[in-house]
């Protein structure tokens, strides 16, 4: 079992609403919000969002949002072929949606170099999402370098593990290596995981209970105090045995 959010609880609505507002704010005063998110699934679910917001009319209609991610293009078509053929698999409501479930308009692609490099001589205000989701590598980090320095910009994360750039401007990094050289951070930085793909721990919970208690529940894909307290709830709440494996310890699965 994953434990990725094993001590977090997702709040859609204050997300929705945080991530809204750090937009707003932005846009207002010219500066362009980048959003790093990772080419499957993050993407779309970023612009669905976006779309959302905009139809709610809690987003700037005429700011133009940009996806520079040639991976994520091509799951986008993806998706939009699937709408356009309404394929079984899409819940009945987003088939209704049709195209305008994934498309905040103007929703502009940004498939080649040259494209994503315009974009970034373009200015505010804007909003860029662009991969990767942890901001280590990918066509986002033009992006960072040219917005961090400006406080009128914006930088919207999600889910950011140890280690990454990312997570470094969640923990308020004031300068960030990238290209061999340190950025200044003065853009605003949000912390919106609400947008993951990940479930939260009532969620693991909720759907463990639907499971055949097993021997033994191993708890992998998460840092260590998400495992722990994840460990710590399915024992309480479940009366499972469950175990954080230790890095390299192997297990016998009979």
């Amino acid at each position: 079992m994953e434990s990725t959010y094993g001590n977090r609880q997702h709040e859609q609505e204050a997300g929705r609403a945080r991530f809204a507002g750090v937009l707003n704010r932005t846009l207002a005063r010219g500066g362009t919000a980048v959003i790093p998110a990772f080419a499957l699934y993050r993407t779309e679910v970023v612009l669905h969002e976006l779309a959302e917001l905009r139809h709610a009319g809690r987003l700037l209609a005429s700011v133009p949002v940009y996806v520079d991610s040639p991976m994520a293009l091509a799951a986008l078509d993806v998706y939009r072929d699937a709408l356009l053929t309404r394929a079984p698999e899409l819940r009945p409501e987003i088939t209704a949606e049709g195209s305008v479930a994934l498309s905040p308009e103007p929703f502009l692609t940004v498939r080649t170099v040259q494209e994503s490099m315009d974009i970034s001589r373009s200015g505010g205000p804007a909003i860029i999402v662009s991969a990767s989701g942890m901001a280590t590598g990918g066509r986002v980090l033009h992006h960072l370098r040219r917005v961090l320095p400006d406080p009128r910009n914006a930088v919207v994360v999600g889910f950011a593990a140890q280690g990454t750039r990312a997570r470094d401007l969640v923990d308020e990094a004031r300068v960030l290596k990238m290209f061999g050289e340190y950025v200044p951070v003065r853009a605003t930085v949000a912390d919106v995981p609400h947008f993951s793909a990940h479930a939260d721990a009532g969620q693991l919970i909720g759907w463990l209970r639907g499971a055949t208690a097993p021997h033994t529940t191993y708890l992998v894909h998460g840092e260590p105090d998400a495992a722990a307290a994840l460990r710590d709830r399915i024992d309480r709440q479940l009366g499972w045995t469950a175990v954080v494996p230790r890095s390299g310890e192997h297990v016998l699965v009979r």
